[in-house]
């Protein structure tokens, strides 16, 4: 990788912790992303936080309550970016493109959660952009869910095919050693 590369981190919030939440899949991925964070900031290289302000007052991501505040590992630095966002997409309504374009940077690194909503949809979207869209699939998690069909889904059956829609069409699909090996490399 080469020139600014920005490691966006999706909805690490206090609220992706309850325990009202279906089954997932990734138990390491907050160990993965927390090196990644970790790593971006030692080769000073941008990082955007990203939080998700729901709309509805039932939400972990109501505005007042302690699910939408940052979990304390994944907390943005003074010189961190900060994107609130009202819908699974960090570009949409957000100014996001226009801070990485002002910036120069052309290259992004996505983690986060989860791998099916906020990270694809983000994901699709940076590559239509014409942004160089990294995804890391062991820094994402998924929940379980039903397809259209009524069938349940495991967690790791919906994040793997998250991972496929994006792989080669919107992003590149890498591992956390395969980026933390690229951005020093």
């Amino acid at each position: 990788m080469t020139g600014p590369i920005a490691l966006i981190v999706i909805d690490m919030q206090k609220g992706m912790q309850s325990p009202t939440l279906p089954p997932r899949n990734n138990p390491a991925a907050e160990d993965n992303m927390a090196r990644l964070v970790a790593a971006w900031r030692e080769a000073h290289q941008p990082l955007v936080c990203v939080r998700h302000i729901s709309r509805s007052p039932t939400s972990v991501f109501a505005p007042g309550q302690e699910g939408v505040q940052f979990q304390e590992r994944f907390a943005p630095m003074a010189r961190d970016h900060v994107v609130e966002k009202n819908v699974p997409d960090a570009f949409i309504n957000t100014g996001l493109e226009r801070w990485l374009h002002v910036r120069g940077i052309r290259q992004v690194v996505i983690v986060g959660v989860s791998t099916n909503n906020s990270v694809e949809s983000t994901a699709r979207t940076a590559g239509n952009l014409g942004f160089a869209a990294t995804v890391v699939a062991d820094a994402t998690f998924a929940f379980e869910k039903e397809d259209f069909a009524g069938h349940l889904r495991s967690a790791e059956d919906v994040h793997l095919m998250a991972l496929a829609n994006l792989h080669g069409e919107y992003a590149e699909v890498r591992t956390t050693g395969q980026v933390l090996e690229s951005l020093v490399g």
